[in-house]
C-alpha cells in the first residue's frame, strides 16, 4: 500500500471527552471517528487492526474445531423471554418495536439464537458436539459510554457456543476452548493473565477472563507470584485467619467520638490501627408476591475490618441475599435508632441478620459504633458482648499480601482491562428452552452448554494501554495497520531516494510483509510524527547522503535511535527483524 492511496487523518490535539490514552491515541491517529455516544467510525487504518485481530482469532477458533456462522443482530423477545433474560437483562438491553408492535432486541450476546439454532438441528448423541461461533457486531446500552473502544455502546465481539452431550464433555470443550484462547492472546503478542472469574449475568459455575495488564485496567486482577493461582477481584477468596482469636484484654466502654463517623476518623481520635475497628454495613433484601410487590422486608447487618472493602459478588452468593440491596435511612433507624455512621451490632431496636466477615470472626478488643450519634464502643469480644457469630462467610475484596488461596505464597494486585471471557454454562439456557436431544439410554437429555467470548474492538483498545509513549502508539507486529513503513526523504529531489524506496517496496511486497510506502513527499519531521503516532513497529528511512554511503536506517518503534544497515541487504534484514 503507497500512502498516496491511503487514508491517513492525524491530529495534533485529541477531543476533549478523551479520557484515556487509547481513546486520545485512536482519535488522533484517524483509527475512529465519533459518531454519537459511544458508537465510532472504524476508519481504514483502524479496520486494518481490527481485521487482523479478527483474523487470528479466527484462524485458532477453526484450528480448535468451531465452525463459524453469523447471527442475528436484531433478535425476536420471544426468544429472550424464554429464558427470563428479557425482563432481567436490564436497561443495557436495547428493546426495539417494529412497525406491528413486535418486540425485538439488539443482540448484546447470542446464547439465546445458538440455542434455538441447535435445538431445531440436535435430534441424537450421535451429532454431538458442535461448537459454532460467530465475528459479529453487539449493542449494549451503556448507561455511560466512556473510554472510545474501551466502553463503547455498539462493538464488535467473538462469540461461541459449545453444545455436548454431558457435563464430562462440555467442560472438555470448556478446556479447549480456553486453550484456544491462549494460543490466540500469545499470538496477539501482549502481556496477559487469564483468571478465574465469576460468571455474572452469563451465568454458569465455571468461568476465566482474559485480561490484557495495563495500569489503566478497570478491572484488579489478583495472582501469586510465586504460583500459577489468578483471579479477578470479585472471584478471590480470602482466607480465614492462620491464628485463633486472642483473649480479651479489654473492657468493652462506651467512648465519646463527636463528628467521628468514618472508622478512619475514629481511629485517629483514638490512637488506634484501622485494623482494630469494625465497620457495620446494612443491606436489605425483599420477597415479592405475583405482581411484583414487597411482601416482606429483611433487614441484614455485614461486620467487615473497618480497613477491608466489601465485595458485592461474595455478599450476593450467600444464601438469603441474592439481589441484596442497601437499607435506606429510614429501615436503618428502625432497626439500628440511629443514622449511618456510628452503627454497630449492640443494643438493636429490632433483630436483623448478622454476617461477619472471617477476619472480623476472629479479632479481639474491636471498636465498633454504639448506634448513638457521637459514640463508639471500644473493647468488644465476642463471647462476653456478643454472642458467637452464627454465620461467617467471606465478605471482603482481598488485598495484597494476603494468603494465597493455594497455600503457596502470598497475594499481589495489578490492574487489567477484560478482552476475553469463557464460560462453562451446563443447561442454564437448554432448560429454560427446552432444548433437548435423546442420549444413549433413549431418554431425552438438556443439551450442557459452554459460551466464549472475546472483544474484537475493545482489544485493540487495551494493546494501546500497554503499549504507548508520549509520541504515540507502540503496536505489536501481529496486529499492526501496517508492520513496516518506508519512508524515503524528499524522494521528488532525488531520483535515487524514489528508485531505492520503489524497489525496497516491490521487495518486501514480494515477500509478503505488510507494508507501506509514504509517497507524500512530507517533511521528514511530519513524517516521522505521523509514523510514530500511528505506531507501525518497524521504520526503514531512506535518504540521499545515507545510499551514497552504501546504507539505509532502520529503527523500532521502541528504539530511541535508528541502525544504519547495508541497503544492499535490507530486504534480509527486514526479514529477519519480523522472523520471515
Amino acid at each position: 500500500m503507497k500512502a498516496s492511496q491511503f487514508y491517513i487523518s492525524t491530529l495534533k490535539e485529541a477531543p476533549a471527552d478523551a479520557e484515556i490514552a487509547s481513546h486520545q491515541l485512536m482519535t488522533r491517529a484517524g483509527m475512529i471517528k465519533k459518531l454519537g455516544a459511544g458508537i465510532y467510525s472504524y476508519m481504514p487504518l483502524g479496520l486494518r487492526v481490527i481485521r487482523k485481530v479478527e483474523a487470528i482469532v479466527r484462524d485458532e477458533m477453526n484450528k480448535a474445531g468451531a465452525v463459524e456462522m453469523t447471527m442475528p443482530v436484531i433478535q425476536p423477545a420471544e426468544l429472550w423471554q424464554e429464558t427470563g433474560r428479557f425482563e432481567k437483562m436490564g436497561p443495557e438491553l436495547l428493546r426495539i418495536k417494529d412497525r406491528h408492535d413486535r418486540n425485538f432486541i439488539v443482540q448484546p450476546t447470542s446464547e439465546e439464537v445458538a440455542t434455538d439454532v441447535m435445538r431445531q438441528d440436535i435430534k441424537s448423541y450421535k451429532q454431538l458436539p458442535k461448537n459454532i461461533y460467530q465475528i459479529q457486531t453487539k449493542f449494549r446500552d451503556e448507561r455511560r459510554p466512556r473510554f472510545g473502544l474501551m466502553r463503547g455502546r455498539e462493538f464488535i465481539m467473538k462469540d461461541a457456543y459449545s453444545f455436548d452431550r454431558d457435563e464430562a464433555s462440555a467442560k472438555a470443550s470448556y478446556q479447549n476452548m480456553a486453550a484456544a484462547y491462549r494460543k490466540i492472546f500469545d499470538r496477539f503478542g501482549l502481556q496477559y493473565r487469564a483468571v478465574a472469574a465469576d460468571s455474572g449475568a452469563i451465568g454458569g459455575d465455571l468461568s476465566e477472563e482474559f485480561q490484557v495488564i495495563a495500569a489503566t485496567g478497570e478491572d484488579a486482577i489478583v495472582y501469586c507470584p510465586t504460583s500459577n493461582y489468578a483471579a479477578n477481584m470479585e472471584k478471590a477468596e480470602a482466607l480465614a485467619p492462620t491464628v485463633a482469636r486472642k483473649a480479651a484484654t479489654q473492657a468493652m466502654t462506651k467512648t465519646a467520638t463527636p463528628g467521628k463517623a468514618t472508622c478512619a476518623d475514629v481511629a485517629e481520635l483514638l490512637g488506634m490501627s484501622l485494623q482494630a475497628t469494625v465497620k457495620s454495613l446494612v443491606v436489605a433484601t425483599d420477597t415479592l408476591n405475583e405482581k411484583s410487590e414487597v411482601i416482606k422486608t429483611q433487614i441484614w447487618l455485614l461486620l467487615l475490618r473497618g480497613d477491608h472493602d466489601m465485595n458485592e459478588v461474595k455478599v450476593g452468593k450467600i444464601e438469603g441475599l441474592a439481589g441484596f440491596r442497601f437499607a435506606t435511612v429510614s429501615e436503618i433507624e428502625e432497626h439500628f435508632g440511629c443514622k449511618p455512621g456510628y452503627l454497630g451490632p449492640l443494643k438493636l431496636l429490632k433483630p436483623v441478620r448478622l454476617v461477619v466477615d472471617r477476619e472480623v470472626a476472629a479479632m479481639t478488643d474491636w471498636i465498633s459504633g454504639a448506634n448513638e450519634a457521637d459514640f463508639h464502643m471500644t473493647g468488644v469480644n465476642w463471647g462476653r458482648d456478643l454472642p458467637e457469630p452464627d454465620l461467617v462467610a467471606d465478605l471482603r475484596n482481598v488485598v495484597a499480601g494476603d494468603a494465597s488461596p493455594d497455600g503457596k505464597g502470598v497475594l499481589a494486585i495489578e490492574r487489567g482491562i477484560e478482552v476475553g471471557h469463557v464460560f462453562y454454562l451446563g443447561t442454564k439456557y437448554s432448560k429454560g428452552m427446552n432444548a433437548t436431544f435423546l442420549g444413549d439410554n433413549g431418554k431425552p437429555q438438556f443439551l450442557e452448554m459452554g459460551c466464549y467470548g472475546i472483544g474484537i474492538t475493545r482489544l485493540p483498545a487495551a494493546a494501546i494501554e500497554q503499549n504507548h509513549d508520549a509520541k504515540g502508539i507502540i503496536w505489536p507486529d501481529a496486529i499492526a495497520p501496517f508492520t513496516v513503513v518506508l519512508c524515503p526523504i524528499s524522494p521528488d529531489r532525488f531520483a535515487d531516494v524514489k528508485q531505492a524506496a520503489d524497489k525496497l517496496y516491490a521487495e518486501l511486497m514480494k515477500a509478503g510483509v505488510d507494508v507501506i510506502l509514504d509517497d507524500r513527499n512530507e517533511r521528514p519531521g511530519a513524517m516521522f510524527a505521523d509514523w510514530e503516532l500511528i505506531g507501525i513497529p518497524h521504520r526503514v528511512t531512506i535518504g540521499d547522503r545515507g545510499l551514497k554511503e552504501g546504507h539505509i536506517e532502520y529503527q523500532h518503534r521502541r528504539d530511541a535511535e535508528s541502525t544504519k544497515i547495508d541497503a544492499t541487504h535490507a530486504l534480509n534484514f527486514i526479514k529477519g527483524k519480523l522472523g520471515l
